[in-house]
């Protein structure tokens, strides 16, 4: 059966602007490392230099290179004091640059010789070689990884400065698959993301849902075509939302986008291939918006086989790297299996009719 569409179309440029409107980032947050996890840094703490002095990596005798010129087992190098022996992780005494092994020096009683030189920096770590003094665990805008949390653990830091934007998942009945995919890719962009199941499909049930109590960002799941079940639309209209329904883009044409006071809202096709449409290209921009996040880095290769796409029409394409190429998997309308292949995406402008084999193309990573 052909899928009935909303009356009109919304170009998707015009339904992002809109969206965006108005929207600035979160106010930041302090949260255990644990917990900011994936979230986008802002205002990172200053780290202390690690280490705080220069330390032996090695166990063995602590000395100065410039002491040691000429120094070897042919010509032992005497000592008028015995030199101060040092372990892995000690702070290195005053006025020393190495750390030989131990039997570089052939001690009897208070007697020492040096049998090999040094050189500056040997056997040594040398202050701030890990975490430079007054670096930041992550840099403002960028997401809080594994790297970021090593570099705060090491330093002694116990939260970050981060921000999290709040968002609400209202789920229409049976389409409850998309929304565990949806939440996993909200929590994985660091958001606060919480999940609602509405009674029922109808209207009064989806809007007794919509609560954008302590709620920067709204999305519903399902129920958002024309069919006599897909109530989310009306759901949203009870409510108060000022949006457009149906945008000239696939796969999603039958999403819808507006505003609910300052609070944006998307209501996402239930099909999970149509609502990780409408995230990439709607959701994902007022995400980054929200969080203050910098511009995502886009991947140039050359495409390997040509899309044609129609005038009129934003469309996404589906792309898998091979050969150091973009390989094109599916365009508009994407079978499962094409997402679940695809390593990233290209969004066709709906005033394009495409690329050709070999043209160089920007892509974004599905998972970054």
């Amino acid at each position: 059966m052909t899928q009935r569409l909303p009356p009109s179309l919304t170009p998707l440029d015009t339904a992002l602007a809109a969206l965006l409107r108005g929207v600035d980032p979160v106010t930041p947050i302090e949260l255990p490392l644990a917990e900011a996890t994936g979230c986008i840094a802002a205002g990172m703490p200053l780290l202390p230099a690690c280490p705080p002095r220069d330390i032996a990596t090695v166990d063995g005798w602590a000395l100065r290179a410039n002491d040691l010129v000429g120094a070897s087992s042919y010509s032992p190098l005497p000592l008028t004091t015995l030199p101060t022996w040092v372990e892995a992780g000690d702070a290195l005494p005053l006025g020393c640059d190495c750390v030989l092994d131990v039997d570089a020096v052939e001690a009897s009683g208070p007697l020492a010789h040096v049998l090999a030189e040094g050189v500056p920096g040997q056997g040594v770590a040398r202050a701030g070689r890990d975490i430079a003094e007054n670096a930041p665990a992550a840099a403002a805008g960028c997401p809080v990884g594994a790297a970021a949390l090593l570099l705060a653990r090491v330093a002694g830091v116990d939260k970050l400065s981060v921000r999290r934007p709040r968002l609400r998942i209202v789920n229409v009945p049976d389409a409850t698959a998309t929304m565990q995919m949806i939440a996993s890719l909200a929590r994985a962009a660091g958001l606060d993301a919480s999940a609602h199941e509405a009674v029922s499909r109808d209207a009064a049930s989806i809007a007794e849902t919509l609560d954008l109590h302590a709620c920067d960002l709204l999305l519903t799941i399902g129920g958002s075509g024309v069919g006599r079940a897909d109530a989310a639309v009306a759901a949203l209209a009870q409510r108060g939302v000022q949006f457009n329904h149906g945008l000239a883009f696939q796969p999603g044409r039958t999403a819808a986008a507006g505003r609910l006071g300052n609070v944006p809202v998307v209501a996402l096709p239930g099909s999970p291939a149509q609502a990780l449409a409408i995230w990439l290209a709607l959701v994902l921009p007022l995400v980054d918006r929200l969080s203050a996040r910098q511009p995502r880095r886009a991947v140039t290769l050359p495409l390997g086989r040509k899309i044609a796409s129609s005038v009129g029409i934003a469309e996404i394409a589906l792309l898998a790297q091979e050969h150091e190429t973009w390989m094109p998997l599916a365009v508009g309308e994407w079978p499962l299996q094409a997402v679940a292949r695809a390593d990233a995406w290209l969004l066709i402008p709906a005033s394009h009719e495409g690329f050709a084999a070999g043209e160089p193309v920007d892509a974004y990573l599905m998972r970054e």
